[in-house]
């Protein structure tokens, strides 16, 4: 039995076709490699989890599937809806649902496949180059980071991301494993900065019973955890001094001890490590071990601030106003351009993070089928100065100037200047980075 069952597993994960399972309870049971491409979502991320939580769907309000199934007993064919994936975006979907019997003919379940439509050219919002692993950018130096992480996908080398807060480090660490060859072993993350040095020794390396008050039993560390995997330990540079001589033995020899214990145990890891720190002035103030820096600097990782890629955000803003329609079900599909030009112009110290909490406060703010306007941006977007970055240019090129010529007879109304060029707000957009003319 166990081999049969080991077979049909690998028969699912071998077809095209998305497929999971559920319990009577809507609880994951099984999540096959299809689900894991079109979702983004690792089968250990989600197996125990309600399929709502993971799916997020619109039928999920609506007319849930798989609860229709399991009370009609009847199936359901060809459904189309949307579901978000693990990065927000939403994916045009068409489903089947049926229940799932044991031998003795009892309802256990459910079963659904379902196949992406963006695949068949339809819903597509974002260019295919815009997107990686989850990752919305389409600019020079993010897409040379993608190639970095492509080129890197076979080695299982520590990585040093580093980038200011809200730039998308974890993204970043997310896309690593994704693509590396550890994909399917455990990956376990870790923020270095909420534990005191002590409970940090016992979350990464465990501790045994006794180890220090609260103790009550042993305890497996992540490290043991993620063995065979990746650890992510995100703000590492807020690690004490002792804490990382501890993390330094584990990543030159490969193995740890538990707190309180002197048992030596080996673990096979691949650390990737991020940062929002001046990681150079922390090595010059003496507050980071320059011997750990360079273990785990192997391949390091530099993520520019949102300031400096303006270029990604009409991209960043239409993929967050198609995830914030499917989650507040709002059909609002567009930002007019006075509200995109101030988006353009400010310098967002928050970065990705910011500019997403900005659109779902314009969209909470945003009648239905209304564009987003530039009086429902939050305060600081239309109180502050432009970004001290955006510079003149000198137009002096014959494309430049026919598009400027274009620019200025509409008044700087770009949803005008693409409906004459007969392309796309994004494409034109697109155009005016080329030429240069997005920081006039």
């Amino acid at each position: 039995m166990p081999v049969e069952k080991d077979l049909t597993r690998e028969i699912l994960d071998s077809i095209g076709e998305a497929v999971f399972t559920v319990d009577k309870h809507l609880k994951i049971t099984f999540f096959n490699r299809g689900a894991e491409s079109i979702t983004g979502f690792s089968r250990n991320e989600v197996v125990g989890k309600f399929c709502k939580y993971v799916c997020n769907s619109l039928s999920c309000m609506e007319k849930c599937p798989i609860a229709h199934v399991l009370e009609n007993g009847d199936s359901i064919y060809g459904y189309e809806s949307q579901m978000l994936h693990k990065n927000g975006a939403p994916i045009p979907v068409k489903l089947n649902s049926s229940v799932l019997y044991n031998v003795d003919n009892e309802p256990i379940g459910g079963v659904i496949s379902f196949a992406d439509l963006s695949d068949c050219g339809t819903m597509i919002s974002l260019d295919r180059e815009s997107q990686f692993h989850g990752i919305v950018a389409h600019n020079k130096i993010m897409h040379e980071i993608f190639e970095l992480i492509d080129e890197i996908s076979d080695s299982d080398a520590s990585v040093l991301v580093q980038g200011e807060s809200g730039t998308g480090k974890e993204l970043i660490a997310n896309a690593i494993v994704e693509t590396s060859q550890r994909k399917d072993q455990p990956y376990i993350k870790v923020n270095c900065s909420i534990f005191p040095p002590q409970l940090l020794a016992s979350e990464l390396f465990g501790h045994v019973k006794g180890a220090f008050t609260g103790a009550v039993k042993d305890r497996c560390g992540r490290f043991q955890l993620a063995d065979r995997g990746t650890i992510f330990l995100d703000e590492v540079a807020e690690m004490s001094l002792e804490m990382q001589l501890q993390l330094l033995r584990v990543l030159q020899g490969g193995s740890l001890e538990r707190v309180g214990e002197s048992v030596t145990r080996r673990v096979n890891v691949r650390v990737i490590a991020a940062t929002n720190r001046d990681i150079k002035k922390a090595l010059k103030d003496g507050e980071f071990r320059e011997d750990l820096y360079y273990r785990l600097n192997v391949i390091p990782i530099e993520i520019p601030p949102l300031r400096d890629r303006p270029d990604d955000i009409p991209y960043l803003v239409q993929h967050f106003i198609e995830k914030y329609a499917l989650r507040y079900r709002k059909r609002i599909t567009e930002i007019d351009d006075v509200a995109m030009d101030q988006l353009m112009r400010y310098s967002w110290p928050g970065n990705v993070r910011e500019l997403e909490n900005c659109i779902e406060y314009s969209f909470a703010r945003t009648a239905e089928e209304e564009p987003i306007h530039a009086a429902k941006l939050p305060p600081q977007i239309r109180q502050a100065a432009p970004n001290s970055t955006h510079k003149v240019l000198n137009v002096s090129g014959k494309k430049e100037i026919e598009l400027l010529q274009l620019l200025q007879k509409h008044k700087w109304n770009k949803t005008l200047v693409a409906q004459e060029l007969g392309i796309g707000r994004t494409t034109l957009w697109r155009r005016m980075k080329n030429l240069g003319l997005d920081k006039i």
